[in-house]
């Protein structure tokens, strides 16, 4: 009998133990997010934030509102959901492929023998992830500037030297309604700003990329190379058998999570952009930013919310399912 009570007691401890934690959790994560699914179907404004004056239920208005692309409802000139999410998606994708490719390449230059300053080329390309983004994206638009900014002022000097005259590189990154590359998506072509987010986005975003890279490439075995050498493989046959195939358990992952952070990236949107021209360049975590700090329509940046946590959701799972990112790599 001491035996099993001593058992039943020794059983209710890490219950004890836990709960502090459930607690904490259901009160800062699990109830906003209950919170925010009600508030979903309610046309929740900023009247509506005194107790006396309770917002009323209107069921799926706000989504189907969104989903219309119901200027009414969500009260952002040139809105379309559809539109934002063929952009957004896209946006990530191009943004990723380009900062990890870059990346690669260049942690398996810096990882080559014999190369000087190796310690010092990767301590400057740590500097892009330290700076603050806000400090970042005001430092870009003001290289962006038409006709001071950095970008144009050495598009000139590189077109001077070939005869070019100043006004043709006088390219309104951040406001121009042309779309340089009509060809690429005829029904969505990409206007200019979108070009300035990738250059802005890919300056910060391959260091990281680097980094990762650059330690699974020290944790390949020599032997390998060694072994390859001594079988006549060159230099591209042991990048492709060798080198690119031990990245990819370490790469897959960190490209999914880099697909992630850019596709809510806000602050390039918000703060570099500001989704011009016409709102063509807003993401889907801008608007929904603007619906709260701007139109105040709290009810519908709920429903927004929603929408684009299952989105985000639907993304992940598959591009995990194509990539198999959580899959071993034991065998």
């Amino acid at each position: 009998m001491r035996g099993s009570s001593n058992a039943n007691s020794a059983g209710i401890w890490p219950y004890i133990f836990v709960l502090p934690t459930f607690l904490v959790m259901g009160l800062i994560t699990f109830y906003p997010i209950f919170f925010n699914v009600w508030m979903s179907f309610t046309n929740f404004q900023l009247a509506n934030i005194r107790l006396e004056n309770p917002p009323e239920f209107i069921g799926l208005a706000n989504y189907i509102g969104i989903l219309n692309n119901d200027i009414a409802v969500v009260k952002i000139a040139d809105f379309s959901f559809w539109k934002h999410l063929f952009f957004n998606i896209w946006w990530a994708v191009s943004s990723v492929f380009t900062t990890l490719i870059a990346g690669i390449l260049i942690a398996i230059v810096l990882n080559v023998e014999g190369l000087w300053f190796k310690k010092v080329y990767r301590v400057m390309f740590i500097l892009p992830m330290v700076i603050p983004n806000l400090v970042v994206n005001t430092v870009w638009r003001n290289m962006f500037d038409p006709t001071s900014g950095a970008i144009n002022l050495a598009l000139m000097a590189i077109g001077s030297v070939f005869g070019l005259p100043r006004e043709m590189f006088e390219i309104n990154w951040l406001g121009s309604i042309e779309h340089p590359i009509g060809l690429l998506f005829p029904w969505q072509p990409m206007p200019v700003t979108y070009y300035a987010m990738l250059i802005s986005n890919f300056w910060r975003g391959w260091p990281w990329v680097t980094v990762i890279a650059t330690g699974a490439l020290q944790s390949i075995p020599k032997e390998l190379y060694e072994a390859a050498s001594i079988d006549g493989a060159t230099g591209p046959q042991k990048l492709w058998s060798i080198t690119l195939p031990l990245l990819r358990p370490a790469m897959v992952p960190a490209a999914i999570l880099s697909y992630n952070w850019t596709f809510n990236l806000l602050d390039i949107a918000y703060f570099l952009t500001g989704g011009q021209p016409f709102h063509e360049t807003e993401l889907l975590v801008s608007i929904l930013f603007r619906l709260v700090n701007e139109q105040r329509l709290y009810g519908v940046a709920a429903s927004f919310a929603v929408i684009v946590f299952i989105v985000s959701t639907i993304m992940f799972l598959l591009t995990n399912r194509i990539t198999r990112a959580t899959e071993s790599y034991d065998s």
